[in-house]
């Protein structure tokens, strides 16, 4: 569905003569078709300009950039305008017209297309019940809440049935809860209508939740991509890393296990990361049985993925250090991670 292939992108600055800023640099990547796709970075990384390439936004220095047959870079005119009706986009700030209603909102792409009036008033029925927003057709957008926003910017993403949708930070603006709520919406929206959906964050929840492969950018470049259970499994780059840290190990983990340390000098303080089917074993009962130590528990987790669970647990195990060494080595036998934490 889309391939990019060494895609760069040169932003020269006009008031300095000579000087140049690279926002992407040389990222090849290939995105399936029904696939939910999430490019992470922080800011600066370069995901904008490379998601904006994908609608025709920017055009590449370098490089090719095809969505569904298409040369995003090489075509112009009615060519480009007819490929931008096959990829939609939501913003983080919704870009609502605050004139209009909710259901005027949706409709205005296909005033644009020049769709007949009542095909248009039927479609934006169809879409005002597809993101759950009946009742509300009426309402302007000051009268609606932060998710109420984005469902009709959603709906009207939707308008003429585009083969991708790009979410630019789409969740940004919203809360934990309401953030759920969208991002459980377009998971039904990939199944449904099998709609390839690419999404830049600069949060692993979001990519955690609905995203069934991942990019990491930084400084312009694709640093690490993958599955995003093979990512959190074993994150490669130093910037993966402190990104799948946001899930796994939240600051009161830190917390609690600094005030443990202090409180008891001896045993060992351990990280054990359960992928899938071994997220559901009982290993921890296992060692506790066989072994003569003490197990505290600090804190975990299991948390859903596309892919399947993860699960994380921190513990501190105490007793003869001879046990304790033998339990640990039994824990590296097992089908999960351990990370000797501090001793």
């Amino acid at each position: 569905m889309i391939t990019l292939n060494d895609v760069s992108k040169t932003f020269t600055k006009t008031f300095k003569k000579g000087t140049s800023i690279k926002a992407v640099d040389h990222v090849s990547l290939s995105i399936e078709q029904g696939e939910i796709f999430g490019i992470i970075g922080y800011s600066g990384a370069g995901k904008s300009t490379l998601i904006r390439m994908l609608n025709g936004l920017e055009k590449p220095t370098k490089g090719t950039v095809k969505v569904a047959g298409r040369d995003m870079g090489a075509i112009k005119g009615r060519e480009l305008r007819e490929a931008r009706k096959e990829v939609s986009m939501i913003f983080q700030h919704f870009n609502l017209l605050w004139s209009r209603t909710v259901s005027e909102n949706i409709e205005f792409p296909l005033e644009i297309a020049k769709v007949p009036k009542k095909k248009r008033k039927a479609r934006v029925q169809e879409l005002i019940k597809l993101v759950g927003l009946e009742g509300r057709e009426d309402a302007y957008p000051s009268q609606l809440s932060g998710g109420q926003k984005q469902r009709v910017g959603i709906a009207r993403a939707l308008a003429n049935n585009p083969k991708v949708l790009l979410c630019d930070e789409a969740t940004s603006a919203l809360d934990p809860q309401t953030t759920d709520d969208i991002l459980d919406l377009l998971v039904d929206i990939n199944k449904r209508l099998g709609l390839t959906i690419v999404l830049i964050t600069h949060e692993m929840h979001v990519i955690r939740k609905i995203c069934h492969r991942v990019a990491v950018m930084e400084l312009g470049k694709v640093v690490e991509t993958g599955q995003v259970l093979d990512v959190f499994k074993k994150p490669a780059a130093p910037i993966t890393k402190r990104f799948v840290q946001q899930v796994t190990e939240p600051e009161e983990t830190k917390e609690t296990i600094e005030h443990l340390l202090e409180a008891y000098p001896t045993g060992q303080v351990v990280q054990l990361s359960f992928i899938g089917e071994s997220a559901e074993t009982p290993v921890l009962s296992d060692v506790i049985r066989s072994y003569k130590i003490n197990v505290n528990i600090l804190q975990g987790k299991i948390s859903q993925t596309q892919n399947g669970s993860y699960g994380t647990l921190f513990i501190h195990v105490d007793g003869e250090q001879a046990e304790v060494s033998r339990a640990i080595d039994y824990l590296h036998k097992q089908d999960i991670g351990v990370e000797v934490i501090s001793e």
